[in-house]
This record gives structure tokens, C-alpha cells and sequence, in this order.
């Protein structure tokens, strides 16, 4: 075999079909558009136009709201900063806070604030202080004899 004898299996590609290229080729004169009207025009764009109805996208109605300032949070489990530990990423010895989070590499960017969530378990004793925690997280990490201090219970220990 040699490269001039290379070619695609037969019917693999098939030929572009080229219009308004006189009658004798059957899309001749007007190409297959039809005569005058907007769609035999060029550069037309008439996605979502029912002709002068009121589209669709407008008869319905609107739902839902979007809250311009909602606080955007970084989330971690429990079970992921368990693996962390045992891998010698994270210092359980030490205090866990947002900083040593990012740094470690579990968090890519702290955003608002850094949320812990109950998924997954931990097996010893952590102290975290984070922005914010779940109910269940917190309780879990109480229970291994570990703490969670979170924004909201440094401000209410602080009054």
C-alpha cells in the first residue's frame, strides 16, 4: 500500500452541494429559498419570532428571584479533611482555620467564607474555627473530642 493509494471507504464522505449554480444542477436561480419573503434574504435572524405574536418567552411568566448579594461559600466535608490529615496535608495537632485549609490545597479559594458539612467522618480530635458548619458537623466533631467554632459562635461568645 502506498499513500497515493489511500482513500475513504465508499460512501464514508459525500460532496457539498452547491447551489445557485444554474438550472441544469436543481438548485439553480434561487437556491432552494423559495421566492422573495424574509428567509430568502441574506443575514436574516428569526430565532424565536412568531411573526409579530407575542413570543412565547414573553407570554410566560417569570419565576424565581436571584439575590443580588447571596453569599457564595466555599464547602468542605468532614470525611475530606479526614483524608487531608492522614495524608500530612493538614495538622490535626495544630488549629485548623480557613488559611491552613487553602493552603493544604482543600479549598481552592476561601469565596465568603468556608461552610464545613457532615459528610464523611472524623475519627480524632480537630479543633476547626471556620465561617460557617452544619448542626451535624458540628455535633461530629464534638463527639471525636474534637471543637468547631464557627463566625456566628465567636460573635455570640464575644457579648
Amino acid at each position: 500500500m502506498k499513500l497515493n493509494e489511500l482513500h475513504d471507504n465508499e460512501g464514508a464522505s459525500r460532496r457539498k452541494k452547491r447551489v445557485a449554480r444554474g438550472p441544469g444542477s436543481g438548485k439553480g436561480k434561487t437556491a432552494g429559498r423559495g421566492i422573495k419573503g424574509q428567509k430568502s434574504r441574506s443575514g436574516v435572524s428569526i430565532n424565536a419570532y412568531e411573526g409579530g405574536q407575542m413570543p412565547l418567552y414573553r407570554r410566560l411568566p417569570k419565576r424565581g428571584f436571584n439575590k443580588p448579594n447571596r453569599k457564595a461559600w466555599a464547602v468542605v466535608n468532614l470525611g475530606a479533611i479526614e483524608k487531608f490529615i492522614e495524608a500530612g496535608k493538614l495538622d490535626a495537632s495544630a488549629t485548623i482555620d480557613e488559611a491552613a485549609l487553602v493552603a493544604s490545597g482543600l479549598v481552592r479559594r476561601k469565596l465568603d467564607g468556608i461552610r464545613v458539612l457532615a459528610k464523611g467522618e472524623v475519627t480524632r480530635k480537630v479543633e476547626l474555627v471556620v465561617s460557617g458548619a452544619s448542626k451535624a458537623a458540628i455535633e461530629a466533631v464534638e463527639k471525636a473530642g474534637g471543637s468547631l467554632k464557627t463566625a456566628t459562635t465567636e460573635a455570640a461568645a464575644a457579648e
